[in-house]
């Protein structure tokens, strides 16, 4: 039991050590810390955290709560929100995501001008509704974990931006990281964004 948490633990450190991508193209080269950053996250990331979860839920053997047919609805349809709102994203921020290198610019239009971490966001939503439809304490395990995840990877995906876009510093003053507020939603209203 728990052998969920070798995947997800081992994919969710792969992933944070991809936030550096500067210090990789400072040590080693622009195209060679765009190269590491990809590997860590997409090849040896993502996968094997994802693998994590797929784990978590097979494992799962006595379920915390009774699962009815409103909660599967529910959980489903929190799954494709955050779904959804990862697909904006992707396309707002097109290659970045996948291939960040110190040349990019900085995205504050669309789903970027409400939150900075819009992918994120996302993902908790992903987590937690994985959690509505499997809620086991390994499928809630690997949530709190992802959780925590997320928040770390923000911060250091932050501290990484604010080195190799120097606007980044001023967007982070005027966009909530996570939920939206007034402002950010007024901006993006009044902007004209899709």
């Amino acid at each position: 039991m728990y052998y969920f948490l070798i995947p997800l633990s081992l994919g969710f450190i792969s992933n944070l050590a991809s936030a550096f991508t500067t210090i990789y193209s400072e040590k080693w080269g622009k195209e060679c810390g765009t190269i590491i950053t990809m590997l860590l996250r997409n090849a040896f990331g993502i996968p094997v955290w994802a693998f994590g979860y797929v784990l978590a839920v097979w494992e799962t053997k006595d379920l915390l709560l009774q699962v009815s047919t409103l909660s599967q609805i529910i959980g489903w349809l929190i799954i494709s929100i955050g779904g959804m709102v990862i697909i904006i994203a992707l396309f707002t921020i097109k290659v970045k995501a996948a291939a960040p290198t110190t040349e990019d610019n900085l995205v504050r239009t669309g789903i970027y001008s409400l939150v900075r971490h819009p992918i994120h966001c996302g993902m908790v939503l992903e987590f937690t509704g994985l959690f509505v439809l499997w809620p086991s304490v390994t499928v809630g395990i690997a949530s709190f974990i992802g959780f925590i995840w997320i928040y770390m990877q923000s911060r250091f995906e932050e501290k990484d931006l604010i080195r190799r876009i120097p606007d980044y510093k001023d967007y982070q003053k005027r966009v909530p990281r996570f939920i939206p507020n007034f402002k950010s939603m007024s901006y993006f209203i009044n902007s004209g964004n899709p």
